[in-house]
């Protein structure tokens, strides 16, 4: 299993690598705010583990091994950040907040996540009315169900 440092290398190489099919060190290390040193010690890891090919002051890609880890990583990052926006995170907070929670989310809770971000995604396109509640909720502390009862 993966740790959380080696995941993010791997979403780092991914995203990188997606305009010209590999990444290089000095760019590892400024996306991930690292040393160079450090991201050749994480890539021979990797690089041993299968997930990237990788040689010593040249670029490095991802084995199939690798891009399958890193998709999973970034699907699980992008269903965290829809659903942290959907309940009314500013974007730049829930970018922070799934970088730390993709890590530690058991799979159940994580799969639960993305039924959710699923069903909101297609609901009729005027907002749900549980949804308009909710925000109204957020933004006065006081349920609109309760005040049409009374």
């Amino acid at each position: 299993m993966l740790g959380k440092r080696s995941e993010d290398y791997l979403e780092a190489i991914y995203s990188l690598s997606r305009k010209k099919g590999y990444a290089k060190v000095m760019e590892l290390a400024e996306s991930l705010g690292v040393k160079p040193a450090s991201v050749s010690e994480m890539l021979d890891k990797l690089s041993k583990e299968g997930y990237v090919i990788y040689k010593k002051r040249m670029h490095v890609t991802l084995t199939d091994k690798g891009v399958e880890a890193a998709r999973k990583v970034r699907e699980k990052r992008d269903i965290l950040i829809k659903f942290l926006t959907a309940i009314g995170v500013p974007e730049e907070i829930a970018e922070s907040d799934a970088c730390a929670l993709e890590h530690v989310l058991h799979p159940q809770t994580l799969r639960q996540l993305r039924n959710f971000v699923r069903f909101i995604e297609s609901s009729p396109a005027v907002n749900p009315r549980w949804l308009e509640h909710f925000r109204e909720f957020c933004k006065t502390g006081k349920h609109p169900c309760l005040k049409q009862q009374r």
